[in-house]
C-alpha cells in the first residue's frame, strides 16, 4: 500500500515522504495514530502544494538572512565593560551579551548563532563568527571598551 507520511516514523521515513508499506501496518498502526494517509490523487496534490509553500518560505528566509549577512559583514560592535586595575574584565562577555547588543543595534541574532570558543575576558578587539541559518557565516569585530 502506498502512503504519505504525516510525521517522521522510525525505520519507515520522514514527514512528507511517499512510502510503500504492508496493508496491515498502515491500517492498524499508521492510520489510527495519524502518522500517514493513503496516497490518493487528492492527497498527492495536497503534498505537492505543501512542498511548494515550504520551498517558497525557504527562499524568502534565505533572502532575509543574506540581507542580514551583508549588513553584518565587517560590522564593529562596541561593548562597554567595567575593568579591574589589572586590566581584566569584571565578569566576561558571552554570546548572550553580544546577541543583546546586536539586538540594540537592530539585528535579530540568536545567541546560539554566535560562535565563541570562550567568553571574552579582555579589553580590545575580538573577531567573532556568527553562523546564520542556510549555512551563511559572517564575522564581526567586537570591541571591548573600558567603562568610565
Amino acid at each position: 500500500m502506498k502512503i504519505i507520511l504525516l510525521e517522521d516514523v522510525e525505520n519507515i521515513g520522514k514527514k512528507d515522504e511517499i512510502k510503500k508499506v504492508a496493508d496491515g501496518y498502515a491500517r492498524n498502526f499508521l492510520f489510527p495514530n495519524k502518522l500517514a494517509v493513503l496516497a490518493t490523487k487528492s492527497e498527492l496534490a495536497k503534498l505537492e502544494e505543501r512542498k511548494k509553500i515550504k520551498e517558497e518560505k525557504a527562499e524568502e528566509e534565505l533572502t532575509i538572512f543574506q540581507k542580514i549577512a551583508s549588513e553584518l559583514d565587517d560590522f564593529e560592535l562596541e561593548i562597554f565593560a567595567k575593568i579591574s586595575e589589572e586590566g581584566k574584565l569584571f565578569g566576561s562577555i558571552t554570546s548572550s551579551k553580544i546577541s543583546e547588543k546586536l539586538k540594540e543595534n537592530g539585528f535579530k541574532i540568536e545567541k546560539e548563532w554566535i560562535k565563541l570558543k570562550d567568553p571574552i575576558k579582555e579589553i580590545g578587539e575580538h573577531e567573532v563568527s556568527i553562523e546564520l541559518p542556510h549555512n551563511l557565516e559572517v564575522k564581526i569585530k567586537v570591541i571591548i571598551i573600558e567603562e568610565k
